[in-house]
């Protein structure tokens, strides 16, 4: 067994360093491909925000006219709203940014805006560095494959037309086409190594002024964790509610039943035993059932199913439950924190009640991942569609629940469906 280090035979190379290059290449692809994706977004927004400049000019020069004053307020709405796209574009790449407050209603407390202003910087640096930058790199690729390929199509091309992109070499015969293929490969060299620069480039003048200020930012924080803690004591006093009157309407008028039933038991004991008898079967009956509604109330506080096997169990047993055919595709590596596993497995409960109540549908999904320190459950039905988060459906109370852990909720539910309910949940590496 060679030594680390040792040199094979066949070509005199380090084994490790024939290994460490080859995960050098992946890593070094795989980054290459990441900024390409991120340029031809920027790409897109870099559009977006060219047509909202040329908007924005044509509005300043109308107002000039005293025309356009009416149209400024609507011009920095859909400023704002690029903005806003691409604030989501570079949070997909990075640390989130959050944007401001919309945009003030009156005239001049929005040209005042600090943030209006940064906005606008954006938008010129955006609309041509930007949108020159995510053009160079959505072109790379196709310098790459035009000349790459060149020797296997040259010859179906009048003489003219075959060259290289740039039109540097124009060919004539199979070795002047390879000389450009070999043009490709100094493209896909560039390609590879200059992208993540780009990318980079492009996206420096949004996260520079599109984030906001560090004081604004704290601000922003306090009053979503004021609000998250607000949901989270709704949370907990709706989550009372709910088990005082499970108890109350189910458990305890069992119990109040088995009383009286003993009682009508006792009086008939000296009248007529055989009465008394019968009386005595439904007094255990109610007793019977009693102890079943107990049993189900506990289960929504913590099912016992959670501590014994795992989240991905309990959720099999939820599915196993419900009217409407429902799959679990979970994949769960390990365990996370018992509040987070109870509220997923809330979020499934309600929302599979919901499909077999409202949404008519056949067939259900319910996906569990772990993506780093989130924890993601989502639910597809293939049902009516239409629910409304609103509507008294149990949403309102699965948002608060899952903003008490300072989670994500999501719904889209066109009408006609699908339907797809989507909770994410901090959980910790």
């Amino acid at each position: 067994m060679p030594t680390p280090g040792a040199y094979d035979i066949r070509d005199g190379t380090p084994p490790v360093t024939r290994q460490g290059w080859r995960q050098a290449a992946s890593v070094r692809s795989r980054a290459a491909l990441d900024a390409l994706e991120h340029l031809v977004g920027g790409l897109g927004t870099g559009l977006l925000a060219l047509v909202t400049l040329i908007c924005l000019v044509v509005v300043a020069l109308l107002s000039l006219l005293g025309i356009g004053l009416l149209l400024i307020p609507v011009a920095l709405r859909v400023l704002r709203v690029v903005a806003d796209r691409e604030r989501a574009r570079l949070s997909r790449w990075g640390p989130e940014i959050i944007g401001p407050e919309p945009v003030p209603v009156r005239l001049r407390a929005a040209v005042r805006d600090p943030a209006i202003h940064r906005e606008l910087g954006w938008v010129v640096c955006h609309a041509t560095l930007g949108f020159i930058l995510g053009l160079s790199g959505a072109t790379l690729p196709l310098y790459v494959v035009t000349n790459g390929t060149l020797p296997l199509w040259w010859y179906l091309v009048p003489p003219s037309e075959a060259s290289d992109t740039l039109a540097l070499v124009h060919v004539q015969d199979l070795p002047g086409a390879l000389v450009v293929s070999l043009m490709g490969l100094g493209w896909l060299v560039v390609l590879v190594t200059l992208t993540p620069y780009l990318a980079r480039l492009q996206a420096w003048p949004g996260r520079r002024l599109l984030s906001p200020d560090p004081g604004a930012d704290l601000t922003m924080r306090v009053a979503q964790l004021t609000a998250t803690r607000a949901a989270a004591l709704d949370a907990h006093a709706a989550e009372l509610r709910r088990i005082e009157r499970s108890l109350h309407d189910g458990t305890q008028n069992r119990l109040v039943a088995v009383n009286v039933l003993l009682g009508a038991a006792r009086r008939a004991l000296g009248r007529d035993p055989s009465d008394a008898e019968a009386i005595i079967d439904r007094a255990q009956d109610a007793a019977e059932q009693a102890l079943a509604e107990l049993r189900a109330v506990v289960r929504t506080i913590l099912p016992p199913v959670l501590t014994d096997r795992s989240l991905s169990d309990a959720l099999t047993a939820l599915a196993a439950d419900c009217p409407v055919p429902c799959r679990v595709d979970a994949e769960m590596s390990d365990r996370c924190a018992a509040s987070v596993e109870a509220t997923a497995y809330f979020v499934v409960a309600e929302a599979l009640t919901n499909i077999a109540r409202h949404s008519k549908a056949e067939h259900a999904i319910v996906k569990l991942r772990r993506r780093e320190d989130q924890l993601v459950v989502k639910i597809t039905d293939d049902g009516r569609g239409g629910a409304d988060e609103h509507g008294g459906s149990g949403l309102i109370g699965i948002r608060r629940r899952v903003e008490a852990h300072d989670g994500t909720f999501a719904l889209v539910s066109p009408v006609n469906g699908p339907t797809d309910l989507m909770v994410s949940l901090p959980c910790g590496l």
